[in-house]
C-alpha cells in the first residue's frame, strides 16, 4: 500500500514560501506606487497640468484663479509678486526676480493668462482635464498658447542653479543689449527657448455692405451680398499674396500682415433658419488682422477705405484694436 500523504509533505514548505513571496510583493506594491505618486505630486508637469485645469477661455476667463495659482508658484520659488488692475476684473500679475546688480536695466518676459474659446465636442479629451497620454502628450486648451510659457519661466527661475551661479549665462542675446521687453514667445520641443522682442498689433476689422433689398428671383446691381463678396475676394487676394511670401521662405509668419475671415453675417432670420427667397439689404464680415511693427498703419487704413470697404460701393468699416477705435467718415 502506497502512502500518498508522505509524498505530498515536501510540497508544503514550497507552497508556504510562494505564499510568503506573493504577500510580500502585494504589500510592497502600494508603497512603491505611493512613492511614485509622491515624486510626481510636485513636478513641473503636474504643476503645468494644474494651471491648465483653470478655465481661462473667453468670454469669461477665470483670471482670479489663474493669478492665485501663479502667485503661489512665484512665492514658493522666492519671486516678488505684485498685482495691478488697469481694467476691472482684468489683473496684471508682475513677478520680479531681483538681480545682483541693480544698476543694470531690466528684462521683462511676458505671457498671457487667457485662451481662445473651445468646442469640447471636437476634442479627444476634455479640454480642461489636462489629460496626459501614455506617450507624454497633454491635451488642454491653452497648453501652447500660451500657458506653457509661464510654466517654463517658472521652471527656469525656480531651479537652485540660478541662485548659486551666474543666471545670465543661461541666456543668449546675440544681437541686442540687455534692455528689452520680450514677447511671449512660442512653445518649443527642444532645449532652446526663442525670445521675441516684438508682437503684431491685433486689429479687428468689420466691414458692412448695403444694397437694395428684393425678391430672390430678381437680379440687381450692387446688392449688399454682391458688394460684400467683392470685398471678401479682394481681401483674400491680399492675404494670398503675403502668404505666398511666407511659403517661399522669404519672411516669417510674424513678419507679414495677416488677415483672416472670422465671421459672415447676412440674411433675414426665420423660425426654420433664413428666408431663402429674399435678398438682404445689409451684409457684414469680420476679419482678424495682425500688423507687424514694420507695417505702416496709415497705409493699411487707406487700403481698407479705398479697396476693402469703399464708400463708392455702399460700404462702411470699423477697425478696433486694444487702444483705439477707427471709424470711416
Amino acid at each position: 500500500m502506497v502512502n500518498h500523504s508522505r509524498r505530498r509533505r515536501p510540497l508544503l514548505p514550497i507552497i508556504g514560501l510562494l505564499l510568503l513571496l506573493l504577500l510580500s510583493s502585494i504589500s510592497a506594491t502600494p508603497s512603491h506606487q505611493h512613492h511614485l505618486e509622491k515624486e510626481e505630486e510636485d513636478s513641473p508637469i503636474t504643476r503645468f497640468q494644474g494651471y491648465l485645469r483653470i478655465n481661462t477661455v473667453h468670454p469669461n476667463p477665470d483670471y482670479a484663479s489663474a493669478v492665485s495659482f501663479l502667485k503661489s508658484q512665484a512665492l514658493y520659488i522666492g519671486l516678488q509678486t505684485k498685482t495691478l488692475e488697469f481694467a476691472r476684473s482684468k489683473p496684471l500679475l508682475l513677478l520680479t526676480w531681483p538681480g545682483s546688480d541693480p544698476s543694470l536695466p531690466s528684462i521683462l518676459l511676458n505671457s498671457h493668462l487667457d485662451s481662445v474659446p473651445v468646442e469640447p465636442s471636437k476634442w479627444l479629451h476634455p479640454p480642461f482635464s489636462a489629460y496626459r497620454s501614455p506617450d507624454g502628450k497633454i491635451f488642454a486648451r491653452g497648453s501652447q498658447d500660451d500657458k506653457c510659457i509661464a510654466m517654463q519661466y517658472s521652471k527656469q527661475f525656480g531651479t537652485s542653479e540660478p541662485r548659486t551661479s551666474n543666471p545670465l549665462a543661461r541666456f543668449t542675446f546675440p544681437t541686442f543689449p540687455m534692455r528689452r521687453l520680450a514677447d511671449e514667445g512660442q512653445a518649443s520641443t527642444g532645449d532652446e527657448f526663442r525670445v521675441f522682442y516684438a508682437d503684431r498689433s491685433p486689429w479687428n476689422l468689420i466691414i458692412k455692405a448695403f444694397g437694395m433689398p428684393g425678391h430672390g428671383s430678381r437680379l440687381y446691381d450692387n446688392s449688399a451680398m454682391e458688394n460684400l463678396m467683392k470685398s471678401v475676394e479682394i481681401i483674400t487676394k491680399f492675404r494670398e499674396s503675403l502668404f505666398d511670401v511666407v511659403k517661399a521662405g522669404k519672411a516669417a509668419n510674424s513678419e507679414v500682415i495677416s488677415v483672416n475671415p472670422v465671421y459672415l453675417k447676412a440674411g433675414i432670420p426665420s423660425p426654420t433658419g433664413f428666408v431663402m427667397n429674399m435678398q438682404p439689404s445689409e451684409a457684414e464680415a469680420g476679419f482678424d488682422l495682425r500688423m507687424p511693427p514694420t507695417a505702416d498703419p496709415d497705409l493699411v487704413k487707406i487700403r481698407i477705405a479705398e479697396e476693402w470697404a469703399p464708400a463708392i460701393r455702399n460700404m462702411t468699416y470699423q477697425v478696433t484694436n486694444d487702444l483705439y477705435l477707427y471709424l470711416n467718415s
